[in-house]
This record gives structure tokens, C-alpha cells and sequence, in this order.
């Protein structure tokens, strides 16, 4: 496939308001519209096809990366489709691509769909505030949201450390320094390390993905950082679980304090198709760190976060059962996706039924 083809392919994701392009040995061209994959009216891509493709688009230094470790990720911009996130992987001995589409502008809180107390936890000075789901459910959407809103509100130095970039933060009363893995910095870590020495307010990481980020990120946020990341996780809890898993012994019980000390707030949250299966919704948990949520990190008690976050709802707490429910009731989700997507089912129909 020529690159002319590969810029008719990216202009078409543009017009249909693709979020993702899966370029595929093997198939035609596949676009993610509103959740689902619909293939492209083209020939079946070759291996050589792809191994074209991948050539075109990486410069020496990313070949042997890609080379040396059979996975890449980086950014890049184009005229139709704006800024791309680009993952290259192999199978069978050849690369393939998934092309996610980052957007060139960022939406409103209603637009998307998120709580007004998220902003309330993007004001905090300091702290941690996680962004938790699973792949594609739009942490970074909200991650780039809250840095959005800090830009707009704060005279501060946010520094973001990115795998890759997906949107270009103007400088708006903060300054925002954007670091690009194998662009500007080596890795997570080594960049969490040396940005403290940046004189930073707000940090961002694109993700926490070990016990070495993790860790430099807790104490960013215990010394007078606000600290905004986000991590692979289904809900609030597992995402507690996950962090302080990764730590064993006096090691795990120093994270736990640090932990319970420093965190503001989670989010978990994951797309559903809408009832008119034209666009997607969002559906989240929050959490909110107030008292009780620190004892029970500190007790290591995470069986009763649910009860917390139920009773925490005049502190706009929200449970993921409850979110589902009042959005079947807006008729923003169908009854099927609720109950599919709920942690206890039984509850939904319960509430159906009484209703």
C-alpha cells in the first residue's frame, strides 16, 4: 500500500468519525465506528503491504527499537485526521498497525459525559488522581480534559510525560511542558525521576505501569505535586489492589501509607454503545478520598469501598451498578448493556422491578 493510499485511508477515518484504524494481513482495512468494526471497501492488505507501510513511517532510530523489542508506539500528525497515535506489533513474523485517532480539540465536561466533581479534584494542589478503565475506554480523553482545565485556571508548570503524545496542550495561564518516551525522555521512569527537578505543580503520566512509577509518583504527590495518571484497571477497587500488589513486604506497607495519605480521587470508567447505536456513552465509578476511604486503604479493607462509595454520594461518590442504572433510565443505554456491564446485575433488575 502506497503512502497516497495510507492518506486516503486516514481522510476517510476523518469523514466517517472513526476512532481507530486496524490495518490487518490479510483483510481490508478496518475502521472502529461508534464501538464497532466495519471493514473497509478495499483489497486485503499483504504482509508486504504492512512491512511497506511501517517502513515509510518510522525514522532509523524507531526501526531499531521496533526491531529490537517487536512492539512501538508514536505520534504522528496528518492534515485530514490530526494527530494519530500508531502501535506497531507483530504476527507472524511481520508488522501490523492500529491507528488511534486523538481529536484536535477537547471536549467539554457534558460532552463527555464526566462528573462535576472531577473538577473539583483537578483544583486540588496536591495529591494523586487516578484515571482507571480498560483499553479504549478514554482515560486519555479525561486525562487531557483535567489537564485542559488546569491550563485554563491555573498560573502553574504542568509537565506531562507521554507514550506517546496524543493532543498538543497550548499554553493557556499554565505552562505545559510536554515529554514524548523515545522522544524527549528514555522511559517513564527515568523522566519521573528527573522531572521533580523541573519545578513542577501539576505532573501527568500517561501511565503507571510498575512499582518504580508508581512509587516516584506516590511521594511527587506526597511532597506538594498534584499528580494526575492513569492505569489498566475495571473499577476503583482493583485499581487499589493493583498498586499496592505490585510491593511486597515493608515495601507494600510504606505504598499503603503513602497511598492512603496521598490520593484524592478515582475514576473508572468504559464506553457503551448508546441505545441508538449512533455514538458512545460514558459510564464511571468515582471515588472520592475522604476519611473513611483512607482508613479502609490503610486497614487494607477494600471489600468495603462499595458501602463507602454508596454512602459518599452527598460528597458526589458514585457507584459503576448506580451510573449504569441512571443511564438505562435516561435511555442513553439499552436494559441489556446495563445489566451486561454491571459488577451485581441482580441490582439493576431489582431496581426495574420496583420501578
Amino acid at each position: 500500500m502506497s503512502t497516497l493510499s495510507l492518506d486516503r485511508l486516514l481522510a476517510a477515518a476523518s469523514e466517517f468519525d472513526a476512532s481507530d484504524l486496524h490495518l490487518v494481513a490479510g483483510v481490508p482495512p478496518a475502521f472502529r465506528v461508534n464501538g464497532e468494526i466495519i471493514l473497509a471497501d478495499e483489497d486485503a492488505l499483504t504482509e508486504a503491504d504492512l512491512a511497506a507501510m511501517t517502513d515509510q513511517l518510522l525514522n532509523d532510530y524507531q526501526k531499531k527499537k521496533f526491531e529490537q523489542e517487536w512492539e512501538l508506539c508514536i505520534s504522528l500528525r496528518h492534515s485530514a485526521a490530526g494527530r494519530v497515535r500508531v502501535t506497531f506489533y507483530r504476527r507472524n513474523g511481520y508488522p501490523e498497525l492500529s491507528l488511534r485517532f486523538c481529536g484536535d480539540r477537547i471536549a467539554t465536561r457534558e460532552d463527555l459525559g464526566l462528573p462535576e466533581k472531577i473538577d473539583d479534584l483537578a483544583r486540588r494542589p496536591n495529591g494523586l488522581v487516578l484515571i482507571t478503565g480498560p483499553t479504549g475506554a478514554g482515560k486519555t480523553t479525561t486525562l487531557n480534559y483535567l489537564v485542559d482545565l488546569i491550563n485554563t485556571e491555573r498560573r502553574c508548570k504542568i509537565v506531562t510525560i507521554e507514550d506517546p503524545i496524543e493532543f498538543v496542550h497550548e499554553n493557556k495561564r499554565a505552562i505545559v511542558v510536554q515529554q514524548e518516551v523515545l522522544t524527549d525522555v528514555r522511559s517513564f521512569n527515568r523522566a519521573l525521576i528527573h522531572v521533580l527537578r523541573q519545578d513542577p505543580d501539576v505532573i501527568v503520566v500517561g501511565e503507571m505501569r510498575d512499582h518504580e512509577a508508581i512509587s516516584t509518583a506516590l511521594a511527587a504527590a506526597e511532597t506538594g505535586h498534584l499528580v494526575l495518571a492513569t492505569m489498566h484497571s475495571p473499577n476503583v477497587s482493583h485499581a487499589l489492589e493493583r498498586i499496592i500488589g505490585v510491593f511486597e513486604g515493608n515495601a507494600q506497607r510504606q505504598i499503603v501509607l503513602q497511598l492512603a495519605n496521598a490520593l484524592q480521587g478515582i475514576i473508572a470508567q468504559d464506553l457503551l454503545p448508546a441505545a441508538d447505536r449512533t455514538r458512545r456513552v460514558l459510564a464511571y465509578e468515582l471515588l472520592v478520598a475522604n476519611g473513611a476511604v483512607r482508613n479502609l486503604i490503610r486497614e487494607n479493607q477494600f471489600h468495603h469501598l462499595e458501602n463507602t462509595i454508596q454512602m459518599g454520594r452527598k460528597e458526589g461518590m458514585v457507584l459503576m451498578d448506580n451510573c449504569l442504572y441512571d443511564l438505562y433510565c435516561k435511555c442513553l443505554i439499552t436494559y441489556d448493556t446495563a445489566v451486561s456491564r454491571a459488577r451485581h446485575p441482580e441490582r439493576i433488575s431489582q431496581k426495574q422491578g420496583a420501578a
